[in-house]
């Protein structure tokens, strides 16, 4: 199958008052540590390893302007895109979607780990898609926060629907089901393991293992993304979230909230880095 004849994604975010979210399933599953192997990274290639859009904690994130970037200064040719990534805003998803599938030159994409959720729909823009055998991909509806009273909601509702609707025709145009199965499977999120994704026409074929290697990943950026979603999840804003999980950090030692100890204070041990367990007890009344 080639990119060009699957269907363009829906541009833009819908309105005001959405903000689609990171599902705390997808951060629990993901490893990570997992990368292309150093002979199989290349100049022409792109890293999906991080959240889909901004990342607060990290300061980067995977968006579509440094995928337009990237493909900008490749210029035409083959591309080849490494993915392992829980997925996070739908629509950056959606936009990155369309600059793979608008590439001129041959897109191979890798799912080296887990590519959910809004990656799962980057995964989608291969002319071949590879997984490891120890690879998902999860898809389903579009997770998102919103406010607002009953009727606000409803809105919300009718909203997002014309974005599940096109997620599922690009699910459906990969691998030739009908469209309808694919909204039912979106309902049900499922996850679907590498050599199914290939049994199901979702991936191409497996990803040999010397390609793939496991390195440590960033525990504490994990940690705290695996948090804030958690407390997002219970209701809390997303503002709030966060300045209590950056509070509870730097109250440990380090003011830039990186656990790593006060900087100005040389020649004192460095305060250790609080575990997630730590972080979630401490929390945990905000919550309730």
């Amino acid at each position: 199958m080639t990119i060009k004849t699957l269907p363009g994604a829906p541009e833009g975010r819908p309105c005001a008052g959405i903000s689609s979210q990171l599902q705390p399933r997808a951060m629990d599953r993901w490893n990570a540590g997992v990368r292309a192997a150093a002979n199989d990274e290349g100049d022409r290639s792109i890293s999906v390893y991080d959240v889909i859009g901004y990342d607060y904690w990290n300061g980067d994130g995977v968006t579509a302007k440094r995928v337009a970037a990237a493909l900008r200064s490749m210029g035409a040719g083959p591309v080849t895109v490494n993915i392992n990534s829980p997925g996070g805003d739908m629509f950056e998803g959606l936009a990155i979607y369309n600059l793979l599938r608008e590439h001129d030159g041959e897109v191979t994409v890798k799912v080296l780990g887990l590519a959910a959720s809004a990656a799962s729909v980057i995964a989608m823009a291969g002319d071949t898609v590879e997984i490891s055998r120890a690879g998902f991909l999860m898809i389903h509806n579009a997770w998102v926060m919103a406010v607002g009273n009953r009727n606000d909601l409803a809105e919300v509702a009718a909203t997002l629907k014309p974005f599940d609707d096109a997620m599922a025709s690009i699910y459906a145009a990969r691998t030739g089901a009908d469209q309808k199965a694919m909204a039912k499977l979106m309902d049900a999120e499922t996850w679907i393991g590498g050599q199914a994704a290939i049994d199901d026409g979702f991936a191409d074929s497996l990803l040999p293992s010397d390609q793939v290697e496991k390195g440590s990943g960033k525990a504490s950026a994990s940690a705290a993304r695996r948090i804030e979603a958690g407390l997002r999840a219970s209701g809390m804003p997303k503002s709030e979230a966060m300045r209590l999980i950056s509070e509870f950090k730097s109250s440990s030692g380090d003011p830039a909230g990186g656990g790593e100890g006060d900087p100005t204070e040389h020649g004192q041990k460095a305060v250790a880095q609080p575990s997630e367990a730590d972080i979630a007890a401490a929390l945990r009344s905000f919550t309730l």
